[in-house]
């Protein structure tokens, strides 16, 4: 077997399957790129879904505290002290009428 004519036969092969690979896997591959382009998108949509969704939910419980803490001022206000008990607070009252009349 002469080398001279092996080693062009082995470069003609490997340039045939080099550009039958790249003609045969080329809309493989694009296929695949864009299927994965689809699921990185969808993922990323998912996410910005569930970040809004997470956003409203702390939103509705900044709420509801913030009336828990005016609910619990007005509670203390309520509680303070003996400002209600002291009877130097407590308004006066005008003459009572007669009960005879």
């Amino acid at each position: 077997m002469d080398w001279d004519m092996v080693a062009p036969m082995i470069v003609l092969v490997v340039l045939i399957l080099t550009i039958g690979g790249v003609i045969l896997l080329r809309p493989i591959s694009k296929r695949v790129s864009q299927l994965l382009d689809v699921y990185a998108r969808e993922r990323d949509s998912g996410q910005e879904s569930e970040l809004r969704r997470l956003r409203e939910v702390v939103e509705t419980l900044d709420a509801r505290m913030r009336l828990v803490e005016e609910r619990q001022d007005f509670t203390d206000k309520l509680l303070e002290g003996p400002s209600m008990r002291d009877p130097a607070r407590l308004p006066r009252r005008s003459e009572e009428p007669d009960a005879s009349a």
